[in-house]
């Protein structure tokens, strides 16, 4: 039997509400023991002066594979993901083909397995090749697997479709996430509409279109008494909405992510399209009420809409290029520089919404050190200064707009299943050619 000893590390564990100072013992891949004292270990790890909290989860993560590994594959998507402390990613099925059969879930299963880094879970597709059709055989794919239900990259725009998503998903107790924007309101759209668009002369995409999926969304969960996700939510609105909802009882999460938390539509000013996003960056009203929804509850979740692009594809012109930014080993950075460091939120709210609350969403057996658990477990260097730089990014992709910023707070250690899959000391990757970087 294996044993790892973690020494002397300030242990955050939201789901127990633990924290405090203590030794952590791993044996056979599960947490053995806490408080353990001169414990003979196969292995040890020094600690102090670090944080030692449950493995970090991504719930909302594009792993590209299959069908655009140009961009990313699973075997680097899981090791960006190991980078950034995450032990656990749920991979989005917005991919070619879509991940709309039992089939391409074991694809997934299995490349994730012949890659060996984190945890890799699936989101199927709630219809039929994305197409907002027909639904798609969600009780197959629940076998095969699937851990929720998403269109992402589109939103499930039929509301009857939708109602009947609910009412199957109802009978798994699996939720569906759903990206929410009308399309209609945002069609050509580049950017937040707002003074800086009209400024720029460049199209803009109303916040009340993500509003008004929004409120669709959840009076179609409230009707069925459904599982409704709101995926990387961005406006004041829909922070409110959402709130107003969980008052009521409503079965609704939701996320945000680092971009809405940390920039502004002023950056577009740059005409740099790795500030392009879907949905895009706001005004600091929107910014602020996406903080104020992180602190008070009211959002679960921190995630980060990991889409990765090939460079000559972020080249293109301003209309042209695609959405979306990498985000995986930049996140926890900002989480703490932006989030924790303000006074925003303490330590154990922030690991919650990126550990127990995850977990719980997609009903997995995860995010927590109690003992009999897996042993995932992410190992943080809270005080650790560092400045983004894009050529050592293990994704395969480089699309960043935070190349540059200083940083506080990293990934020290990644343990999954009780292996040491990650040491920020020892794995540093090499400087590779980034087109467009700085």
């Amino acid at each position: 039997m294996s044993s790892l000893l973690i020494r002397g590390g300030r242990v955050i564990d939201p789901s127990q509400k633990i924290d405090r100072v203590t030794n952590l013992l791993i044996a056979d891949g599960r947490i053995a023991a806490y408080d353990v004292g001169e414990a003979l270990a196969d292995q040890e790890i020094d600690a102090a002066g670090k944080i030692v909290a449950p493995g970090l989860i991504d719930m909302h993560v594009h792993l590209r594979e299959p069908g655009r590994e140009e961009d990313e594959t699973i075997q680097t998507g899981t090791a960006a993901a190991l980078a950034g402390g995450f032990t656990s990613i749920a991979c989005i099925p917005n991919t070619e083909p879509p991940i709309d059969s039992q089939a391409a879930v074991e694809f997934i299963q299995h490349q994730a397995s012949r890659a060996a880094n984190c945890n890799v879970y699936v989101v199927a597709c709630v219809s039929r090749n994305r197409e907002g059709k027909e639904l798609a055989e969600i009780g197959q794919l629940v076998r095969a697997g699937a851990v929720a239900f998403s269109d992402d990259g589109a939103p499930v725009y039929d509301p009857e479709l939708m109602r009947r998503a609910f009412e199957y998903c109802l009978m798994f107790d699996k939720p569906i996430l759903n990206h929410a924007e009308v399309r209609e309101l945002t069609q050509g759209g580049v950017m937040h509409e707002g003074l800086v668009s009209l400024t720029l002369g460049l199209p803009g995409m109303p916040a009340v279109a993500e509003d008004a999926m929004t409120g669709r969304d959840i009076a179609l969960a409230e009707a069925t008494g459904g599982r409704i996700h709101i995926m990387h939510v961005s406006s004041a609105g829909s922070v409110d909405i959402i709130r107003r909802a969980k008052s009521r009882s409503v079965r609704v999460t939701t996320e945000v992510c680092p971009h809405h938390f940390t920039l502004t539509d002023e950056s577009l000013k740059k005409f740099d399209s790795n500030y392009k996003m879907s949905p895009p960056l706001r005004g600091r009203r929107h910014v602020d009420a996406c903080i104020a929804g992180l602190a008070d509850g009211t959002i679960d979740v921190i995630c980060t809409d990991h889409a990765p692009h090939a460079a000559e594809k972020k080249m293109r012109e301003l209309d042209q290029a695609p959405f979306g930014i990498v985000g995986l080993e930049t996140a926890l950075g900002l989480v703490i520089t932006k989030l924790i460091e303000p006074g925003h939120l303490d330590w154990p709210s922030a690991l919650a919404k990126l550990t127990i609350n995850p977990a719980r969403i997609l009903g997995l057996n995860k995010g927590t050190l109690r003992v009999g658990a897996d042993a995932d477990v992410t190992i943080i260097d809270p005080t650790a200064r560092w400045t983004v730089d894009p050529t050592r990014f293990r994704s395969k992709s480089a699309n960043t707009p935070y190349g540059g910023w200083k940083l506080t707070g990293r990934a020290d250690t990644v343990i999954v299943g009780g292996t040491v899959k990650y040491r920020a000391t020892d794995n540093e990757a090499p400087r590779r050619q980034v087109a467009g970087a700085y």
